[in-house]
């Protein structure tokens, strides 16, 4: 399928999924994760209409960047190392994977450093899964309340990983504890402007996360492909 008819596709779904919940399809953002085409296959994504593009590491998303800098917004979507911020802060418009003290303060001082206050996702473990990254749902009040010291850290909303599944209905109760933590960390009042996103939902379950309120889904291999020619 060519990659304008996969576009037309997803739209088409993220539209039916909408209609299954009553939402509006324009509450849903798309990821295009490029992590794993060229930097020609991501150019032609964004020539296509996909306005955000996600990557889980620098090396790999540095000629990406500097061939769509100003063009697309970037996504950091991986685990992110303290180290490694210096590289990613400024560059990535989001970053979907704090989830420690340690690099919300790395954070933070690489944005106070560039004048920026930088939009990120807090990801959660809701799963428990020991392979999963992530804060325990039950250590985010206290994480969300620390980041009020960090003011280079703006915090818009909660990012989870489902498990693999073969059948999305599985993943629906991941996702619907995301919601339902996103609504409990708001009725605390923890931070000055409520937490709005949930970023959650990949190519083999973002209808289900769609309907229990993601808005934005990260899609690889069903929106772009996973060959480096692929396109």
């Amino acid at each position: 399928m060519a990659l304008e008819q996969r576009l037309m596709d997803v739209e088409r779904r993220i539209a039916e999924a909408c209609a299954r919940c009553g939402r509006d399809p324009g509450s849903v953002n798309v990821v295009a994760v490029t992590k794993y085409v060229s930097a020609a296959a991501a150019k032609r994504a964004v020539e296509a209409g996909m306005r955000h593009i996600g990557e889980n590491r620098w090396p790999a998303a540095e000629e990406k960047w500097r061939l769509l800098e100003g063009r697309a917004v970037f996504h950091y979507i991986g685990s992110l190392q303290s180290r490694k911020v210096k590289d990613v802060i400024g560059k990535f418009d989001y970053v979907h994977s704090l989830d420690r003290l340690s690099l919300a303060e790395e954070v933070h001082k690489r944005a106070e450093a560039l004048g920026i206050r930088v939009p990120c996702f807090l990801q959660v473990n809701v799963s428990g899964e020991d392979s999963k990254h992530g804060l325990a749902p039950e250590a985010v009040p206290a994480f969300v309340s620390s980041l009020g010291k960090l003011p280079g850290i703006r915090p818009v909303g909660l990012m989870t990983m489902a498990p693999i599944v073969d059948d999305a209905e599985e993943a629906r109760p991941v996702f619907a504890g995301l919601r339902k933590l996103l609504e409990e960390i708001n009725g605390m009042s923890l931070s000055d402007e409520p937490l709005t996103e949930l970023s959650m939902g990949m190519s083999g379950d973002f209808e289900v996360a769609i309907e229990e309120g993601a808005t934005w889904v990260r899609l690889g291999s069903v929106l772009v492909g996973h060959e480096e020619n692929d396109g």
